[in-house]
């Protein structure tokens, strides 16, 4: 019987440990995700606002981008830095279809806030930033620059 309990205590560790591993990267309109997760995958951030005319424009251009580019994962990020809360009446009012990151990208990047939108920034699997844009984007543009860098 005691042979039992020594066995069982380091599977609950082992089920505790794992258990535990949160997501520590918001996301809204999309799954919650984690550092850990995006290892390995392309990554696209894409800083926007709803009162920025380029950046509107381009939201369709970067959803179209992400159809095509299974293998990229596309964000965008409120440059107000808008809670989920707020930020579903803006993406319902202009059909935000991407998932937009909660967390801000300099707590997961380090990527400080641009002094301007839009602003696209290439993140490579290792996690690195390796391209930074700071003009609206078109999904072209978008796909010459990642077959550039890939």
């Amino acid at each position: 019987m005691w042979f039992m309990k020594f066995k069982i205590i380091p599977l609950l560790c082992i089920f505790i440990l794992f258990g535990c591993q949160k997501n520590d990267i918001d996301v809204f309109n999309g799954k919650d995700t984690s550092l850990e997760k995006l290892k390995g995958q392309w990554v696209v951030v894409n800083y926007w606002a709803d009162w920025c005319a380029p950046c509107i424009k381009e939201l369709p251009e970067l959803f179209e981008f992400a159809k095509e580019n299974n293998d990229v994962l596309v964000y965008v990020f409120n440059f107000d830095e808008l809670d989920a809360e707020d930020l579903a009446p803006v993406a319902k009012r202009f059909n935000l279809k991407l998932p937009s990151l909660i967390s801000h990208p300099r707590e997961i990047w380090g990527i400080e806030t641009p002094p301007a939108v839009p602003a696209t920034f290439f993140i490579n699997p290792e996690g690195v930033v390796v391209e930074s844009l700071f003009r609206p984007q078109t999904k072209d543009s978008l796909n010459s620059i990642l077959a550039s860098i890939k």
